[in-house]
């Protein structure tokens, strides 16, 4: 969450667009790349993924332990998942990896502290009420930190970036679809990369 203000979430339909899509988010500055499994090849991205240096590839919309199992057999350092069960949450902790939950209030965020977790992501972040929601909900768990994801534009990330309680924010703007226009890519991830609150 501190490797860069922004966490590119991929969702890739082509393993070939896997390597020169990594390629160039690392070379605009974000290291930290989401791959979402709500592809049939995600897994391959991954592993494509996994061999750019400078990469730190996680794994996306990870739902139970089968989909953890899988994403750490293909190499992803970090996961995520938009939402939190004391199924899965175990299943990471017992892991050793690092874990993203999704919360989008109170309660979800109580059981991620009381299965030991303070990182978390805030999603759906705009339809969830956005950052007054998120302000609201955070106020009471200071040992919590957020990377907000879902709506969040290049024009709303700086806002979501001034909340102390928020260490990055997740967003796909970098990433038209179709075959990557890798200069385009890069200059975006530029842009990213220079986000500050």
């Amino acid at each position: 969450m501190k490797l860069a203000p922004v966490i590119p979430v991929l969702v890739i339909n082509d393993v070939a667009h896997a390597v020169p899509i990594a390629q160039a988010l690392v070379a605009g500055g974000l290291p930290a790349l989401e791959v979402t499994l709500r592809t049939p090849c995600a897994l391959d991205v991954i592993r494509a993924m996994k061999q750019v240096p400078g990469a730190v590839v996680g794994a996306g919309t990870v739902l139970n332990p089968r989909d953890l199992d899988a994403a750490l057999e293909a190499g992803a350092e970090f996961i995520v998942s938009p939402g939190l069960t004391a199924d899965l949450g175990k299943a990471a902790i017992a892991a050793g990896v690092p874990f993203l939950p999704g919360t989008a209030n109170a309660s979800d965020i109580m059981l991620g502290l009381d299965l030991g977790l303070t990182r978390f992501k805030f999603f759906p972040a705009e339809a969830s009420g956005g950052i007054k929601a998120l302000s609201a909900i955070a106020a009471p768990f200071g040992m919590a930190k957020f990377c907000p994801t879902g709506g969040i534009t290049p024009e709303t990330a700086p806002n979501w970036l001034t909340l102390d309680a928020v260490l990055c924010v997740g967003g796909s703007w970098m990433i038209p679809k179709g075959a990557p226009d890798v200069a385009r890519i890069e200059a975006a991830a530029r842009q990213a990369a220079g986000l500050r609150g």
